[in-house]
């Protein structure tokens, strides 16, 4: 079983798209409009974003409360963590470990996505 999609109330669908296709690897390009709202965006591993727009604010949601993109190696997590603090992302925690790499940024609507590396675990 593998989990296939996610849905995330916004408050506006096109920052969103613009944000997930920039830093996650969703395309824009492919985006579906169904008739309550809903845009799905797929990334190239077939994993589908479905950005419901709600009006009003998306929170405040727990802390704990995100969700992850695991990234080829630690190289590629601080390259997309450079990314957005270049362009005035807000990043809320970042990890430096032997065998973990990683850090949290906030989406346009305050949802917490988490990029990290960690190595296979052993079978």
């Amino acid at each position: 079983m593998q989990l296939t999609h996610l849905g995330l109330p916004v408050r506006d669908e096109r920052r969103s798209l613009r944000f997930y296709g920039e830093y996650f690897g969703f395309d824009p390009s492919g985006a579906r409009r169904y008739g309550d709202g809903t845009v799905i965006v797929r990334d190239a591993a077939g994993f589908d974003l479905a950005l419901h727009p709600v009006r009003g604010g998306t929170g405040p949601l727990p802390e704990f409360l995100h969700f992850g993109f695991r990234l080829s190696g630690p190289a590629a997590v601080r390259a997309l963590l450079d990314r957005l603090t270049a362009d005035g992302v807000e990043i809320v925690e970042h990890f430096e470990e032997p065998g973990h790499v990683s850090f949290k940024c906030l989406d346009p609507d305050g949802h917490r996505v988490e990029a990290y590396w960690e190595p296979p675990v052993p079978d």
